[in-house]
């Protein structure tokens, strides 16, 4: 029973990160080439891989955040080698970006250890209540 469990949790965690990947390529797809953060487009983002100063690969970008007016503030990205995945946001003004050959770094102050403390990211945004 606690092997189906496990194996149940597993297929619910793969389905979420497909949602996420999902979306997120939709959004790209959406958004086009228009310039949205960082000088970088959707897409650009999405390829991006969160590094540390001395350029130690520290997470995956899974998804882009905007705040309310559709401004993107903020990545969510996967810490690299956590296990279960582990989802946090990072504010893109704490974010540089770094170009080595077609690969986009987004280079970051914060350490691991300071990522690995952030609150988890809710891996899919809640919509705005509607304004009465």
């Amino acid at each position: 029973m606690i092997l189906a469990s496990c194996a149940d949790n597993d297929t619910a965690q793969e389905r979420a990160e497909d949602q996420i990947e999902m979306a997120a390529e939709a959004s790209a797809v959406q958004s086009g080439n228009t310039i949205v953060a960082l000088g970088l487009t959707e897409a650009e983002l999405l390829e991006g891989e969160l590094r540390s100063a001395d350029g130690r690969e520290l997470a995956d970008v899974a998804a882009v955040r905007r705040d309310a007016g559709g401004t993107v503030d903020r990545l969510l990205v996967e810490i690299e080698d956590s296990n279960p995945d582990r989802y946090v946001e990072v504010p893109v003004a704490d974010l540089t970006v770094e170009r080595r050959g077609d690969d986009i770094d987004l280079v970051t102050s914060i350490t691991a250890e300071d990522l690995m403390a952030l609150p988890e990211a809710m891996r899919v945004e809640t919509p705005a209540p509607a304004p009465r």
